[in-house]
């Protein structure tokens, strides 16, 4: 598993690449702020209901959740069901959002 930057993800969406975004957060969570991709909750993901990403195995999937340890855990899980390009977005939606207005509280 890769961590990768807020920076790098925005500056990337920025140019238009087309990411494979994969939020492991709860759909209300989502529902509150979210930068796309698809909601695929960690509890799925250790339950092995990840069919909707399964093709995309071999391919960069960046996972995010509220500030990276749930993201981190599906990233770690789906490394051992042989995942092969799995990143955590370092910092998840709080760092998001602080990189967008530092001067946020972080809750």
């Amino acid at each position: 598993m890769e961590n990768i930057s807020v920076e790098e993800v925005r500056s990337r969406l920025q140019a238009g690449e087309n990411l494979h975004l994969v939020d492991v957060r709860e759909p209300d969570e989502n529902a509150q702020f979210n930068i796309g991709g698809i909601v695929l909750p960690l509890e799925k993901i250790t339950n092995f209901e990840f069919g909707d990403i399964e093709e995309l195995k071999d391919e960069e999937l960046i996972f995010y959740c509220r500030t990276g340890n749930r993201s981190t855990q599906a990233c770690l899980f789906l490394e051992t069901t042989g995942f092969t390009n799995v990143k955590n977005l370092a910092g998840g939606m709080v760092g998001w959002q602080h990189s967008t207005n530092p001067h946020s509280p972080q809750t």
